[in-house]
């Protein structure tokens, strides 16, 4: 089976304390419905991780990346509809212009406080309260395998560069 080749990345406010996260919030048949995601999305075909991730936000918040930060990467063996892999490019966008959309056709856009989404005080996936420190950590970059059975992680384990 095939890998999706997707991009995830942290919009950081100027301040360094708050992201902007999608709360997915449209479709009740959305897997990620409910939940508080960053932004991302599928890489298309001839397409960078970098343009991917620098297209993504543009379409889901509506403003232009001045500044790319790769944060790791995470595979995610069975998370897909299907049971497909995912393979992620994790990212923290500290610069950025434009103003950000208050909503798209996916969700409403809300600029939540990073200490609100380490503490796990929003719905989200459970297993993002694993990475997410190092995201916004901002120390070294990480590669981790977070494997999920029946939509739930069953482990996490990273190395750091």
């Amino acid at each position: 089976m095939e890998a999706m080749i997707a991009t995830l990345g942290y919009v950081l406010s100027r301040d360094g304390r708050r992201v902007l996260l999608l709360r997915r919030d449209t479709r009740p048949d959305d897997v990620h419905y409910g939940k508080y995601v960053g932004l991302g999305g599928k890489v298309e075909r001839g397409e960078d991780v970098c343009a991917g991730m620098r297209r993504e936000i543009g379409e889901e918040a509506g403003i232009t990346c001045d500044e790319l930060e790769l944060a790791g990467t995470i595979s995610w063996p069975g998370f897909g509809r299907r049971g497909e892999t995912w393979f992620g490019f994790v990212f923290r966008i500290p610069a950025w212009s434009g103003t950000p959309l208050a909503a798209n056709p996916e969700g409403t856009l809300e600029w939540v406080d990073i200490a609100d989404v380490l503490a796990g005080r929003i719905p989200q996936w459970e297993g993002d309260l694993n990475f997410l420190p190092l995201v916004f950590a901002a120390k070294r970059q990480f590669h981790g395998v977070m494997p999920y059975a029946a939509g739930r992680p069953v482990s996490w384990s990273y190395s750091e560069l």
